[in-house]
């Protein structure tokens, strides 16, 4: 078991890596979220990723590369799972209302938790499909969630006139541009490059309303 001062080393060199400028207790926040995480998933397997570490770089970290794009007061985070990216966002970056929306039980119940324990203030989780959610914000994310004419078929309406849907994937879905429907537009792709994952590829894919 990785201790928490080499879990706290790493996630602080790749923060640096990234040239993010977090809060003072961002880095504490956030290595408190990732143990949480780890407690849970032992009883309601909410990811995949066991290993400590390997949750800094794949989870935390993953999260966190985004942060540049992220704008606006409102951000909604479609089938967020176990809070991806959105708590690593909220606490990067407070101050701004996040809505975490995902459709397993398990993972809102942990969702509710991870919000009460880490004060996590302007934060709400619900349990729901995507396209029975309410509402408009600046930001929508959504992680490794669908294709991109998926997400905007079913969360589109969340997007706000003047809004950006921040889509992360792996490789670049060039496949699934053509698909993006109308009154989308593609504003760019971005190659991200996450301290930790090797030759993993991870992009991010900017729309906007046209």
């Amino acid at each position: 078991m990785t201790d928490r001062n080499t879990l706290q080393a790493q996630l602080e060199q790749g923060i640096d890596a990234l040239g993010l400028q977090l809060p003072a207790d961002a880095v504490p926040r956030l290595l408190d979220y990732q143990a949480l995480l780890t407690r849970w998933n032992g009883t309601y397997n909410l990811t995949a990723i066991r290993d400590p570490a390997e949750m800094v770089s794949r989870h935390l970290l993953d999260s966190l590369a985004i942060l540049p794009f992220v704008q606006g007061n409102s951000l909604a985070d479609l089938g967020t799972g176990p809070g991806l990216p959105g708590i690593p966002l909220a606490i990067a970056a407070p101050g701004r209302q996040i809505l975490l929306v995902d459709s397993n039980g398990k993972k809102v119940r942990f969702l509710r938790e991870a919000i009460r324990s880490l004060k996590l203030e302007g934060v709400r989780a619900v349990q729901s499909r995507v396209e029975e959610v309410d509402g408009q914000y600046d930001c929508v994310t959504a992680r490794a969630f669908a294709s991109l004419a998926d997400m905007l078929g079913w969360g589109g309406h969340l997007l706000a006139p003047q809004g950006i849907w921040l889509a992360m994937k792996g490789k670049s879905p060039d496949d699934e541009l053509s698909g993006v429907p109308d009154g989308f537009t593609v504003n760019g792709i971005h190659a991200l490059d996450v301290p930790g994952l090797g030759a993993a590829e991870r992009h991010l894919v900017v729309l906007q309303r046209s």
